[in-house]
């Protein structure tokens, strides 16, 4: 440790008052041609941004990086674009239309992957905007609800400002920054961004889904989670199971009740034993209450947590993932529709991948069976092709379980002719009889 280290460690209760400021302030060090790292999910530094979006107009050609963001603020308002331009590594509903209008940028990364476009200065960052705890009795900051995709970032940028929030939960792990790191501090008392998971989609068929999984998911499985509704039902099956364990670069509510009930242990986990590991909460005002200096939630940086080499360490790894389209060769599409882009590979992949290393692992990807376009058309998400332009996130290669409410097809070392009849009979009963057909022409059956 350097003498200025040193002494910035000594005094930082004086760094602190002496940094302290308000954020249309601290947002002026921002300058034309910067690139700026943007917190994101449920941690995104509201008043920062709207402070740097205030600036705007005296601005040009300031870069946005940042993933999934959950917020009110719109970032992405026709015209802004030439003053700040969001570059995003995983596309939600908040800045979809951009992207796909051409307004704003989308830069394909794995997951585990995009905290290394800062570490290897392939994307050098300016400014980093983050969102953390207040300081504790050493001057250590949490980062709280984001720590696994915001550390890294932080430690590349040259200046970080840092929004300070009473009610930012303390989050362990490696998720500390010290406050003489931080260059402008802007102290704030605000609830984070909420999303309660499990709202969307048709629930019946969703609490199908969840039962062809659960049977599949061993007792002392190590399980990743992903965003929305059937991950969430996956969890209310989980009841009857022992010594559960989670390796996931996300948690929500769902895991405050299996750890309440003795189910999710940790105890039989083979990496981080008896420790629940992740690298960000999204959930609500329960999930972040609970997670706050809570020892058993060990959140790493995101380069760690989806490494498919770290991942593989867990035995009976369980990883689900969703697709939008699913061809019949097994290749999985899950970032667009078509060449109109929709989300991203995220830690698809990574966990896919990670799982199918893994001693007694269990790759899944699942789906409904149909989508309803915005005419009122069903259409089948099991297809002979994917759309001209989709994006294959996992390949036919590494894809092993694909799960729909009528059934499991397991894909893994079987032929194209195999797979072809298995995905038929998982499809939706309206479409079977004509995917038959069209797999013939295809030379698959």
């Amino acid at each position: 440790m350097t003498g200025t280290e040193t002494q910035g460690h000594t005094n930082w209760q004086e760094h602190f008052r002496s940094r302290l400021t308000t954020a249309d302030s601290a947002l002026k060090v921002v300058a034309s041609g910067q690139r700026v790292f943007l917190t994101g999910n449920s941690s995104v530094p509201i008043q920062l941004l709207e402070a740097l979006l205030k600036r705007a107009p005296e601005l040009h050609d300031v870069e946005l990086c940042h993933v999934l963001t959950i917020s009110p603020v719109d970032y992405t308002v026709p015209g802004l674009e030439r003053h700040i331009r969001s570059n995003s590594m995983f596309i939600s509903h908040n800045d979809r239309k951009a992207v796909n209008e051409g307004r704003a940028d989308f830069t394909p990364v794995l997951l585990s992957e995009y905290p290394l476009l800062f570490r290897k200065g392939i994307l050098p960052l300016d400014v980093a905007l983050v969102h953390c705890t207040m300081p504790d009795e050493n001057g250590y900051c949490s980062l709280g609800g984001e720590a696994g995709l915001a550390i890294t970032a932080a430690e590349c940028a040259r200046i970080v400002v840092a929004q300070v929030n009473r009610q930012m939960p303390r989050t362990l792990g490696d998720t500390f920054m010290h406050i003489s790191r931080m260059h402008h501090i802007v102290e704030v008392d605000c609830p984070l961004t909420q999303r309660a998971m499990g709202e969307e989609g048709d629930q019946e068929i969703t609490e199908q889904i969840a039962t062809h999984i659960a049977g599949l998911i061993p007792d002392g499985a190590t399980m990743q989670l992903g965003i929305g509704s059937i991950p969430d039902a996956v969890l209310k099956h989980m009841f009857k199971k022992k010594d559960l364990g989670i390796h996931s670069e996300l948690i929500s509510d769902g895991v405050i009740d299996l750890v309440e009930a003795g189910v999710l242990t940790g105890a039989r986990k083979t990496l981080h034993t008896g420790k629940i590991t992740c690298g960000f909460l999204l959930g609500t005002e329960r999930l972040y209450a609970w997670a706050h200096n809570n020892p058993l939630i060990e959140q790493q940086r995101t380069e760690y947590i989806n490494d498919p080499f770290i991942i593989a360490k867990n035995d009976r790894m369980v990883a689900i993932n969703s697709a939008l389209e699913v061809d019949l060769t097994g290749q999985i599409c899950a970032d667009s529709i078509g060449p109109r882009m929709y989300s991203a590979v995220g830690g698809q992949l990574d966990f896919i991948y990670g799982a199918s290393r893994s001693k007694g692992g269990v790759p899944i990807i699942t789906m409904p069976s149909t989508s309803t376009m915005k005419n009122g058309t069903v259409v089948s998400k099991i297809v002979p092709l994917l759309k001209q332009g989709a994006g294959v996130v996992t390949s036919r290669n590494h894809v092993h379980y694909v799960i729909t409410e009528y059934g499991v097809a397991d894909l893994y070392g079987r032929s194209i002719r195999q797979r072809s009849q298995a995905l038929i009979n998982i499809a939706h009963p309206m479409f079977r009889q004509e995917m038959t057909e069209q797999a013939r022409e295809l030379k698959y059956l």
